[in-house]
């Protein structure tokens, strides 16, 4: 088939009775045009456009395949849920529950107590309180403890993070007053010493993130900047961003957070974790209360499925050694290369493809320097766009003229619906 030869969107329409059938048409020939310019035949096309409207009638949010390396990947909606985890949710989502009812008073009960206890077991913090993500739990934090009032932030934190989240912008919707200290590249205890004043209500350290500054550097030690805001009566408040509860090399963790003097930590459930989109704050009770008790943290509360996933992901915690077996995300960054190399070979044994060599990373902000030994399974890189047209669509990386598939955000049995997947796209 030539471009010449594809039909009209009316024609193509024409033969669907479907009143979604004319902007279907136009997909399915915009996409006929790009397959046949990168030189694929595009098929049978009246079928395609039933195919799309199959799409168009079905949910908009779908299951894909990560086989781009990226673990913690936030348009892929970052981390996925445990087995228990997902129990959890449909287990409470299928019915009533006793999201804010104790059963054994009979009386009112908070949404809170569901987590909490084994939020505080896990990070030996006093108290403990969710929302629905860390951008949340850092903006009810200021909003509660510096409205009206100053809070020192160094110069290197003041950072954006995905989709234009900026600290800055961050502390003034907050309503508090944001004090630099130090420089982008050093900032010393000292520097948060000589900026308290009258109007100082927080010590805010913020987690870099996805990027880190290197060469001619100093950051103060966590407890140093603890000893700052003791000598003050100020709190110390530490946004760690990704949160790991358990022991992940170069990410601190939220125990050693509180430990090192921090009274108030905030990170995410959907990063390290490897949990639901949610912010939680541990740390002194006086704090806390504090934060549950400010007008806004009623906006950012986290609902009864969210926190269902949360309670079945921390449980896994409570069992040494469980987290790293059953939570995906931290499965897929301690799983040995030799058993990724052995599923790239798998995969491309099925499909024809070549093995390649690759560097996976954590994502979502998490280990920004960290380069994981991965393979993939290289194939034309033609293919992406159909690949991407399946159902579960199938999302790689395209480098060096090839579309490479990487097996450490696959699983054996995603690797083999990939397999049928790019075996599917080449028989068309």
């Amino acid at each position: 088939m030539r471009l010449r030869d594809l039909p009209s969107v009316d024609e193509l329409a024409r033969a669907v009775n479907d009143p979604l059938a004319v902007d279907a048409a136009r997909t399915v020939l915009a996409r006929a045009r790009e397959e046949l310019r990168a030189g694929f035949d595009p098929g049978d096309l009246a079928n395609r456009v039933k195919a799309e409207l199959a799409v168009r009638r079905g949910p908009g949010l779908r299951r894909v395949l990560n086989a781009t390396g990226v673990i913690v990947h936030t348009n892929l909606g970052r981390a996925p849920l445990a087995e228990p985890a997902l129990a959890r949710v449909l287990e409470v989502g299928r019915g009533y529950s006793n999201l804010e009812y104790d059963v054994t008073a009979g009386t009112r009960g908070s949404r809170q107590d569901h987590v909490a206890g084994r939020l505080r077991r896990l990070t030996g913090a006093e108290a403990a309180l969710v929302v629905n993500n860390n951008a949340a739990a850092v903006l009810l934090a200021l909003a509660a403890l510096g409205e009206g009032r100053e809070v020192l932030v160094s110069r290197g934190e003041l950072i954006e993070i995905g989709d234009g989240f900026r600290i800055p912008d961050v502390l003034a919707r907050s309503g508090a007053r944001l004090v630099e200290v130090g420089t982008t590249n050093r900032t010393r205890a000292a520097d948060y010493e000589e900026a308290v004043g009258p109007e100082t209500a927080v010590l805010l350290r913020v987690h870099q993130s996805n990027f880190r500054v290197v060469g001619f550097t100093e950051l103060p030690r966590l407890e140093e900047l603890a000893g700052v805001a003791r000598r003050h009566g100020i709190p110390l408040v530490d946004d760690l961003g990704s949160g790991a509860l358990e022991n992940v090399p170069d990410e601190p963790s939220v125990r050693e957070s509180l430990e090192a003097g921090a009274d108030l930590v905030s990170f995410s459930g959907d990063k390290l974790l490897g949990g639901p989109q949610s912010g939680i704050l541990v740390g002194r009770a006086e704090l806390v209360e504090r934060l549950r008790r400010h007008p806004i943290q009623r906006a950012l509360r986290a609902d009864k499925l969210t926190l269902a996933a949360l309670e079945g992901t921390l449980a896994l915690y409570e069992q040494p050694g469980r987290a790293f077996r059953e939570v995906p995300v931290l499965r897929m960054l301690v799983e040995p290369v030799a058993a990724v190399r052995a599923r790239a070979e798998r995969l491309a044994g099925s499909v024809d493809g070549v093995v390649e060599e690759t560097v996976a990373r954590m994502g979502g902000g998490a280990l920004p320097l960290t380069e994981l030994p991965s393979f993939a399974c290289a194939v034309e890189e033609e293919l992406g766009l159909r690949l991407r047209a399946q159902e579960p669509a199938v999302i790689g990386i395209v480098r060096d003229g090839r579309l490479l598939l990487d097996c450490r955000t696959l699983s054996d049995g995603e690797a083999d619906e990939v397999a049928e997947a790019v075996l599917a796209c080449r028989s068309r």
